[in-house]
């Protein structure tokens, strides 16, 4: 048995992602398929867009949450940042994690701060809100200074073409075996060619559509 698989948090898991698939957006849905598409890839209108998205959950899919637990699980994660919070679907699979690890410290990034609220009532509901640490405001600002000095796993699943730069604000925190999770990747190939370069310092390989797990090799 684990945190993740035994309640408070696993009725609250599938409550939430019930919760999520039937979440809609009415302002998006007035902005053509070739805008959003441009927005997705922008690196200046990121704001703009996900103030468009405050209303949809964007979580991660249930096998990746579950890919995310066992991942920390088996790197026995202490640290880790994660970059797009939203509601909170994908912190409480790492926060799982972490509970089952032994504790530490999950540090998040959200700019919306109806996001933030729900989010934090979902820790405390699920029992792990003593681990997670929500930063509101851009990642840019956010997570770029007090982060634990070795970070062990990075999730990047926010706006899609800033993972370079997150990532950048991260790496030198990332030890040695550390693994950098990073959701739709479809959109970013400017990160995918970095990760991918050896000579950058990470092995990474694609998982599923569009999954990319990359461990920090020095």
């Amino acid at each position: 048995m684990t945190t993740l698989t035994t309640e408070p948090l696993a009725t609250l898991i599938e409550r939430l992602y019930t919760q999520a698939s039937a979440a809609t957006s009415p302002v998006l849905d007035t902005v053509p398929g070739e805008e959003r598409e441009r927005l997705m890839r922008s690196k200046t209108e990121y704001l703009e867009l996900y103030g468009m998205l405050k209303d949809l959950w964007l979580p991660v899919s249930r096998d990746t949450g579950k890919l995310l637990y066992m991942l920390a699980r088996s790197t026995k994660a202490s640290a880790i940042v994660e970059f797009g919070t939203s509601f909170g679907l994908s912190t409480l699979h790492l926060a799982a994690a972490l509970r089952d690890n032994g504790g530490g410290v999950l540090i998040g990034s959200e700019f919306e701060p109806s996001k933030i609220a729900l989010a934090r009532r979902h820790f405390v509901e699920g029992g792990v809100d003593d681990l997670v640490e929500i930063r509101e405001g851009d990642a840019l600002v956010t997570l770029a200074s007090d982060l634990p000095r070795a970070v062990d796993l990075l999730l990047l699943d926010g706006a899609k073409a800033l993972y370079g730069d997150v990532l950048g604000l991260v790496e030198k925190h990332l030890r040695p075996g550390a693994l950098v999770v990073a959701d739709n990747t479809n959109y970013c190939p400017e990160y995918l060619t970095y990760v991918r370069s050896p000579q950058n310092g990470y092995l990474s390989v694609p998982f599923a559509d569009d999954i990319e797990v990359s461990m920090r090799l020095e």
